[in-house]
């Protein structure tokens, strides 16, 4: 029998990388871009989207904690930037960044907001896929949410792209294979597909690290924190890369 397949086997994308991205294209690009950009202001919300937001704002906090206080002089991606929140704050911090998102409305919106300012207008707000090896090297990769979509194989292929181009750290968040989020998922199946929103796919904890170590094994597996807030769950995690990489 032929050895299972890696996370890195295949194609630089797989094909179910290829067709969630674009079902998440159309989404957040269409049908939830309103919704999304509500989300990330401070618009009245309902309880439940008033929890989410509460819990992204958490984890913003988080993933920010992991990068320098400083960082000047440091080059940032920022990979499923939205609205471009994270972004900007980074950005007041010192980084050149550069931000990418496959909703055009999205962007388009995170540029409007950057432009208040001289020092957030400065970022590089882009349209496209996060994957793109065009895109350069950078010392510090953060995918906020961006990969809640994918099964732990893509994840780790998305994330083993970003190590190659990567000198610092990245830091990103997963969808940890809990109770409630495991029912939502299955809960989500039965919804007539043109009332779904992109499914979020739940990942174990230890099979996304074996994988990581497996992939990666000269990075090491840092901090690691889980938000939950109401509506909200997401687990950060940061890598960080071996010194001959910086």
């Amino acid at each position: 029998m032929p050895p299972a397949p890696t996370a890195a086997s295949g194609s630089a994308t797989s094909a179910s990388y290829r067709e969630r991205r674009g079902e998440l294209a159309t989404y957040f690009d269409r049908t939830a871009a309103d919704k999304w950009v509500a989300m990330t202001s401070d618009t009245p919300l309902n309880r439940i989207r008033a929890t989410v937001r509460a819990g992204r704002e958490r984890m913003r906090a988080t993933l920010l904690s992991y990068l320098p206080d400083d960082l000047a002089g440091r080059r940032l991606f920022d990979a499923g930037c939205g609205t471009g929140m994270l972004s900007m704050e980074a950005a007041q911090r010192g980084a050149s960044i550069v931000a990418i998102d496959l909703a055009s409305t999205l962007v388009a919106q995170a540029r409007e907001r950057a432009a208040a300012d001289p020092v957030t207008a400065a970022i590089d707000f882009r349209v496209g896929d996060m994957f793109d090896p065009a895109l350069g090297t950078f010392d510090h990769v953060v995918a906020m949410d961006s990969l809640i979509h994918y099964d732990a194989t893509d994840v780790v292929r998305v994330i083993k792209g970003f190590a190659a181009r990567t000198r610092h750290s990245i830091v990103f968040t997963f969808a940890p294979k809990t109770l409630p989020l495991s029912l939502m998922h299955i809960v989500g199946k039965a919804f007539p597909r043109s009332d779904r929103s992109p499914a979020i796919v739940p990942v174990g904890e230890t099979t996304l690290r074996r994988l990581l170590a497996q992939e990666l094994p000269d990075w090491r597996i840092g901090r690691s924190q889980r938000i939950v807030c109401g509506f909200y769950t997401s687990q950060a995690l940061e890598l960080i890369a071996p010194p001959s990489a910086s």
